[in-house]
């Protein structure tokens, strides 16, 4: 299993840019169009097909290694 990124890394390419509650596509979309690096892409990618309320449920999502 590939080590998950820190959550503040990936966040780094959301805060700012994301108005919650945000689906899991627009997560990707919108870190791709921030420049994000393959390693948070890949976290976000696999993070489950739901609506995400805030930064809070992102970074637990990333952290538990979905």
């Amino acid at each position: 299993m590939t080590q998950q990124p820190d959550p503040l890394h990936v966040q780094e390419f959301l805060t700012g840019i994301i108005d919650y509650p945000v689906s899991k596509e627009q997560l990707v979309r919108n870190a791709e169009q921030a420049g994000a690096d393959d390693e948070v892409l890949r976290a976000l990618r696999t993070l489950p097909d739901r609506t995400y309320d805030g930064a809070d449920a992102v970074s637990a999502e990333v952290a538990q290694g979905t």
